[in-house]
């Protein structure tokens, strides 16, 4: 299977400020992640949030900055979250993509709507 990608719309809920991405999405991985471009162009100074421990691919646990409020939006989906910026690209991890009730399409390794529950997300219980 090759890499997943989603056009996504990110706010900044406080101040408003928007910006459209193109993220990797990976079910390995727990946050919505953005670079440190992208969390000014969000409005968020990165030097005066908190911070949040994660431990990357390579196994290095680090201390990275974590904005919030921050709005998702992938077609008729919103989810509002914490984001830890991190890396050079911007990635979906798996707590927005349950929360929006996503899944990835392996026919056409895309993120799309849960079929299941094509006009809003339904969240599981069990």
């Amino acid at each position: 299977m090759g890499l997943v990608y989603a056009d996504l719309k990110l706010r900044n809920l406080m101040s408003g400020q928007g910006v459209e991405v193109r993220a990797l999405v990976d079910i390995g991985a727990t946050f919505m992640c953005v670079t440190e471009e992208i969390a000014h162009q969000l409005g968020f100074d990165t030097t005066e949030v908190s911070q949040q421990l994660v431990r990357t691919a390579d196994g290095l646990q680090i201390r990275v900055p974590k904005i919030a409020p921050v709005e998702i939006s992938f077609g008729n989906r919103t989810y509002v979250t914490e984001a830890v910026v991190l890396g050079d690209q911007p990635l979906m991890g798996m707590l927005p993509m349950e929360a929006m009730d996503l899944v990835e399409d392996p026919r056409t390794q895309r993120l799309a709507v849960n079929p299941d529950h094509p006009n809003y997300p339904v969240a599981s219980a069990k």
